[in-house]
């Protein structure tokens, strides 16, 4: 069996065969206090893939940081193959103040590769980048969804990757969505750099989402199976996905108060009738029509609403595909009854 070497992270050594925790320093708040992003190393001394698992790297979004914490306590994880690199608090300064962006207003996800002299979130983008990213061949980007929004289980990536769309099929979401690689993302440039990253999204910023995060769990854990970096069960039949090639938001067609008829999972055909925005008094009621046969997987979660503003968010498919249209979400604690298999 050839050797494994050391890993090194900011300047750290992990020997094979070890765990570590790892303080990548970023700055100074100024108050002097020392800001750094938490690293939780497991270098296994048998090889593999390197994987890494990122969470709030926009703040606001804190399943993905319990879906770390659970993951990393599995005692399935004492049997990893390869390296696991987590990071649960990828932007430590929005996840203290409850927002999504750094203090600059900068959103993180729209600022890779970054720089080391550029704004604060240019510079943690590069860090994260060059320590993490870099030293990795796989991962996973968990997200939630924007402040007042709400989003079905669902993981996005490019599948026209054969090894991103393996592990996308693998994670077994209840929806599976050819994400296309926007500018400054983790996921484009991660891409670029020949690691294959997947990210999931489920729930809503600042609120646990307790079947988010199990599915979450579930998906990460049937990822590193897929990959041999924890040993595969006994064949079962995974959890069923539905596989969309588009999506786009339904807008508000007027200001005013939305009642809402359709909700995350929801079926709807092209016609259907989403909900109403009405002003206060009822005078004038404008119903929300979907434009398309699909099923919802955001929506807004605040009845308050601006013309224009976004209220479902709808995957599409084509009308006739019976296979589409029978799609269910699957009840997870139905599946629980068949046993974790953790």
């Amino acid at each position: 069996m050839r050797s494994i070497e050391p890993l090194q992270i900011n300047g750290s050594r992990v020997a094979p065969g070890t765990q570590a925790y790892i303080d990548i320093p970023v700055t100074q708040l100024y108050t002097h206090a020392p800001v750094t992003i938490p690293v939780h190393v497991i270098h296994s001394r048998h090889p593999g893939p390197r994987l890494f698992l990122s969470g709030a790297v926009h703040g606001d979004e804190i399943n993905g940081v319990e879906i770390i914490r659970r993951t990393l306590k599995l005692p399935i994880i004492k049997r990893l193959r390869g390296t696991l690199i987590a990071v649960p608090i990828v932007n430590v300064h929005g996840f203290i103040n409850h927002s999504r962006y750094l203090p600059d207003r900068r959103d993180l996800n729209r600022s890779f590769p970054g720089s080391e002299t550029g704004s604060l979130t240019a510079r943690v983008a590069n860090i994260f980048l060059h320590e993490i990213v870099h030293k990795c061949t796989h991962g996973i980007d968990l997200h939630s969804a924007a402040i007042h929004r709400d989003n079905l289980a669902q993981v996005r990536g490019n599948l026209d990757n054969p090894e991103i769309a393996r592990m996308a099929h693998a994670f077994g979401a209840p929806v599976i969505i050819n994400g296309a690689l926007v500018d400054g993302s983790l996921r484009k440039l991660a891409s670029e750099a020949g690691v294959h990253t997947l990210l999931y999204e489920a729930g809503e910023a600042l609120r646990f989402n307790e079947d988010g995060i199990r599915r979450g769990v579930r998906g990460v854990v049937a990822v590193m199976r897929e990959l041999r970096m924890l040993p595969r069960p006994e064949p079962a039949k995974r959890p069923r996905s539905l596989l969309v090639r588009s999506s786009s938001w339904i807008r508000a067609p007027q200001s005013g108060i939305l009642r809402a008829r359709a909700s995350l999972g929801t079926q709807v055909r092209q016609g259907d009738c989403l909900g109403v925005v009405a002003d206060p008094f009822g005078e004038r009621e404008v119903e929300v029509l979907a434009p398309s046969a699909g099923i919802v997987i955001g929506c807004t979660n605040i009845p308050l609403v601006h013309e224009g503003g976004a209220l479902f968010h709808i995957a599409r498919f084509a009308q006739g595909d019976a296979d589409a249209e029978q799609f269910q979400v699957e009840d997870l604690n139905a599946m629980d009854a068949l046993g974790d298999r953790f």
